[in-house]
């Protein structure tokens, strides 16, 4: 399949304008959504970015994305600094085309499908860039909003439309409408002012359209390269026009003065018009010597291209290669020289004045384009294959049941692809799909993408734009749903039970066939770790770290920015593995619940009235904002005073509040008041940092749970410490434990007590390297009582300071109760006796949370279970995921190494002379994860290495994870010591 093309995107608003007021007075009856919605959350976009923007000092870049997001970047770092959430509808609403920034940056505007669903017209939301807050709504705007620009001094701003309604302008001080224009015969795509206060656009009618200083039409023309002018751009003197085509190869350059006569026959044509390509986006260099466009140009690999002109010469041409597989949207000229651009994958980057990468950042969503023929599904749907990369390259395998990714099998049995012949469809890759020769209505500009023909050939699926469909034998349509982005593939299971569909937003979705009632959806990130898998419900499970993959978007109505929480939020209602693990067998999402907590010995009428008596509105953590210091902003004072506010959504007082520093307790605040009353309260509090660049947060807890946290990053401009934090050497406190010879013979393992013991040495040769002492308290075997296990966990909390590293290692079994909680098995454990024999996790992780300086936790708490030739297994059938999420969420701060994912098994062999884990742990320690040979090891390098190297002993059965809390960064954790 062929990525997806700048003429699809163009179309795309148009047919959602069209769609709009075809349905006009249904849609508009509806109101603004108050029920939360599940909502992807990687970081990182999740659809295309149709739009970005930069300010005039170029610190801030601004996307917006089909997937209903704007986000804010540090355009230095690329660091994400906020993300903008207007509200949203349960399909097409809030979908967002176009976003700009004021030149001073303080403020954010986005437009598209947005608030027409309870409207009945589109409206642009303005944001404050700083706080997130929704401050106004422009409203009565006709058609979706294609594209929104500035002008360069901030008075203006103009909007261009979709649907023939054409062009509005507003005055920036108070949004009121200054100067309009309907007279468009199609949708606008473009619009820019120049220095003057002059404005171009573009419209698909074939007109460019120029309007003076007071914002009067001067003239307008067609231009003779092409019928379809998308994006236009002023020179920085403004004394020529560039114009791309969504429908030519080529780029014109216009004088504004032919526009004004209508005059096209002296205008500059660059490269052919003909061609296999459209350059639709383009840009000046900031010194208007250099001319960029972009769209569909590819090199043989299908990666996009960006053509370059010199000084308006045609005849000069370079190419210059970026790392987008789809669509280039827009181009902004650096200000250093080169080019910043936006993709379809999603995707944005920037290259240098000579076409080199200065960053690209690239979605954590897989791409599922290409690979319908390789959607292969088990007879049952419990076993998926798919793809992480365009074209069906890296492919793996996701097993329902075992809730693990393993590697892909090309010869794996049982596994079926989907059925595309047999019954008279034809065209089914178009716009026109045909059953026996007639077409099948799609909804307007809608293709249809994928196709699956049940096993018994008496029905059939297709996999669209906008929309799945299930017709039966006489190509009747038996059901239709909205989908979350474009079905590249689909499938149908052998039982003819389930359809099976992935889409565009990185999912895998699982289907009822019958009535098309979903069940099912699972999101792997492109890491190849992390993974997360949900019902329409909420029920989840997923892998370490994979609860930050989702979160519940939360709509306060039409005129306020939206809430946002991550599962991980309300992981004590929702974390439901056991649900998952039913869904499949039952085809329905209620009779999995009512069986799982029949199984925690609840009954149908208690199931029932838990599920009844939970509402997640009225169950809401507080909401942190910090008010001051502003991102980025240079101190040089250690005390620093932070303002913030609180809200709590729930009405609910604030149990607690905590100020981290890089993650861990603040070590000094003045004015920090640890509990306040319900509402919006605006506090205070100075806060004692190191004299180095580092990140604050905030987190807030309610009885419900903790908030997310607020965070902002600080840069040291005070005197340099005369040595930094790791020449003045900090001490490591580490325990460890290792339990081998349990007193339960049925537990009895063979290395756990070595791995404990190697762990130990490994971490006592660090001692005068980066440490200046290293403290080892083992406990092995009848040494682990669960005694001497929270004796030691108390050393460690009295001996850990601010300025010290505490770790924590565990080589032996965990179990899990009826109830899902998790308990670390000491020597004297007996699992007929888990609460009164076993360490309850909590125990662990509220000293984890407490201890003042970094921490890292390394765990493998397995089960043991039979031999696999040499290796023996440990079993994960102990839950260890929930304790990993825990322990390494921002308001407890661990970095956590486990030694598996999912529900693999962790390995050990005498051969190795160690657990898989550990030996790849110690041999990294002792200097092979020094990835980039300065002879520090980082946590970040550590987890590269112990990852491949596991994999490697392995042969691939074992996926060790490490999770790192959003506001930890990286650090290092040992030193390739000199032999």
């Amino acid at each position: 399949m062929n990525p997806l093309s700048a003429a699809s995107l163009c179309l795309f608003g148009a047919a959602l304008c069209a769609t709009a007021f075809r349905h006009k007075t249904q849609e508009s009856a509806l109101m603004c959504p108050k029920t939360p919605s599940l909502r992807i959350e990687t970081g990182m976009h999740t659809a295309i970015i149709n739009r970005i923007g930069v300010d005039a000092a170029q610190r801030f870049l601004v996307t917006a994305s089909q997937d209903k997001t704007v986000r804010v970047w540090d355009l230095k770092t690329q660091r994400l600094l906020r993300t903008l959430r207007p509200p949203i509808g349960l399909h097409e609403d809030g979908k967002l085309f176009s976003v700009a920034i004021s030149p001073d940056g303080k403020t954010v505007v986005c437009g598209g499908w947005t608030g027409y669903d309870w409207d009945g017209k589109n409206c642009i939301y303005v944001f404050d860039r700083e706080t997130g807050n929704l401050v106004r709504r422009i409203t009565g705007v006709e058609g979706v909003i294609n594209h929104l620009t500035f002008s360069r001094d901030g008075r203006y701003l103009a909007a261009t439309l979709g649907g023939g309604f054409g062009l509005r302008v507003y005055s920036a001080a108070n949004y009121s409408l200054v100067a309009r224009d309907a007279d468009y015969g199609g949708s606008s795509y473009g619009a820019d002012f120049d220095a003057s206060g002059r404005l171009v656009t573009s419209c698909e009618d074939g007109f460019i359209r120029l309007y003076d200083e007071q914002l009067k039409l001067k003239g307008k023309a067609r231009l003779k390269s092409g019928k379809d002018p998308f994006q236009v751009a002023f020179s920085p003197d403004g004394k020529v026009v560039a114009v791309g085509f969504n429908d030519a190869a080529c780029v014109e350059i216009v004088s504004p003065a032919l526009l004004n006569t209508g005059i096209t026959g002296l205008n500059i044509t660059v490269g052919k018009p003909e061609g296999d390509f459209i350059l639709s986006a383009v840009a000046w260099s900031a010194d208007g010597k250099t001319l960029y466009a972009a769209g569909t140009l590819s090199n043989a690999d299908s990666r996009k291209l960006i053509r370059v002109w010199r000084n308006e010469n045609s005849a000069t041409i370079k190419e210059w290669l970026t790392e987008s597989s789809n669509v280039i949207t827009q181009l902004l000229p650096r200000k250093e020289g080169g080019i910043i651009f936006s993709a379809g994958d999603p995707c944005f980057g920037a290259l240098d004045a000579a076409g080199n990468k200065v960053f690209h950042k690239g979605a954590l969503n897989p791409d599922f384009r290409g690979m319908h023929q390789s959607f292969r599904v088990s007879e049952t749907g419990a076993i998926v294959d798919f793809s992480y990369a365009y074209n069906a390259k890296k492919i793996a395998s996701f097993f329902v049941n075992e809730r693990a990714i393993d590697q892909y099998d090309p010869k794996a049995t049982g596994m079926y692809a989907p059925l595309t012949e047999g019954l008279p469809i034809a065209d089914w890759r178009g716009y026109e799909p045909k059953w026996r020769g007639k077409p099948i209505a799609l909804k307007s500009y809608e293709r249809s993408l994928s196709l699956a023909i049940a096993p018994d050939k008496k029905s059939f699926l297709l996999g669209c734009d906008f929309s799945l469909r299930r017709y039966d034998a006489s190509g009747k349509a038996v059901w239709q749903n909205s989908v979350p982005g474009a079905a590249w593939a689909v499938n149908v299971t052998q039982a003819n039970n389930l359809a099976v569909a992935a889409f565009g937003d990185g999912t895998i979705r699982w289907f009822r066939y019958d009535d098309g009632k979903e069940l099912l959806a699972f999101f792997p990130a492109n890491d190849g770790k992390r993974w997360i898998i949900w019902t329409p419900e909420g029920y989840y499970d997923a892998s370490a770290g994979g609860e930050s993959l989702i979160g519940w978007h939360l709509n306060q109505g039409k005129a306020k920015e939206s809430l946002f929480f991550s599962v991980g939020r309300f992981r004590n209602k929702f974390y439901r593995p056991d649900v998952i693990a039913k869904v499949l067998e039952t085809l329905d999402v209620e009779n999995a619940l009512i069986a799982a907590d029949e199984e925690r010995g609840m009954s149908k009428s208690q199931s029932e009235a838990s599920r009844q008596n939970f509402k997640l509105n009225e169950a809401l953590p507080p909401v942190v904002s910090i008010l001051s210091p502003e991102n980025g902003a240079e101190v040089s004072s250690s005390q620093v005073l932070v303002r913030y506010a609180i809200e709590s959504p729930s009405k609910e007082a604030i149990a607690a509040v905590k100020i981290l520093v890089d993650g861990r307790p603040a070590t000094s605040t003045r004015g920090l008041k640890k509990s306040l009353a319900q509402g919006v309260v605006e506090e205070q509090a100075t806060v004692t940092i190191p004299e180095r660049d580092c990140e604050i947060s905030i987190v807030a807890e309610n009885k419900f749970a903790a908030s997310e946290p607020a965070s902002v990053r600080v840069a040291w401009k005070g005197k340099a410490p005369a040595q930094d934090e790791f020449v003045v050497r900090p001490k490591l406190y580490a325990l460890v434990i290792g339990v081998s010879q349990y007193q339960e013979s049925s537990l009895q393992l063979n290395l756990a007590a070595k791995d404990a013991q190697d762990f130990a040495q490994a971490l006592l040769a660090q001692k005068g390297g980066l440490y200046q002492d290293v403290v080892v308290k083992l406990l092995t075997d009848e040494q682990a009582s669960k005694d001497n296990v929270l004796d030691g966990l108390e050393w460690l909390q009295k001996e850990v300071t601010s300025k010290d590293v505490g770790v924590v290692f565990f080589a032996g079994h965990g179990i899990n109760d009826n109830n899902g909680t998790f308990y670390l098995m000491p020597v004297d454990a007996n699992p007929e006796k888990i609460k009164r024999t076993c360490l309850e996790f909590s125990q662990f992780k509220t000293t984890i949370a407490s201890l003042a300086g970094k921490v890292v936790v390394f765990l493998d708490a397995c089960h043991s279970g039979s031999a696999m030739g040499g290796a023996q297994r440990r079993s994960a059938a102990a839950d260890i995921t929930l304790a990993v999420n825990e322990l390494s969420s921002a308001e407890n701060g661990a970095v956590v190494f486990s030694s598996l994912t999912g529900r693999q098994y962790s390995l050990e062999d005498a051969a190795w002379g160690n657990g898989a884990f550990t030996k790849a742990l110690v041999e990294g320690l002792s200097g092979k994860a020094d990835l980039t040979g300065k002879g520090r090891i980082t946590v970040n390098m550590l987890d590269v290495f112990i990852s491949e190297r596991v994999k490697e002993i392995t042969k691939g059965k074992q996926t060790p994870t490490t999770v790192k809390p959003p506001n930890v960064p990286d650090f290092p954790i040992a030193v390739k010591m000199k032999k």
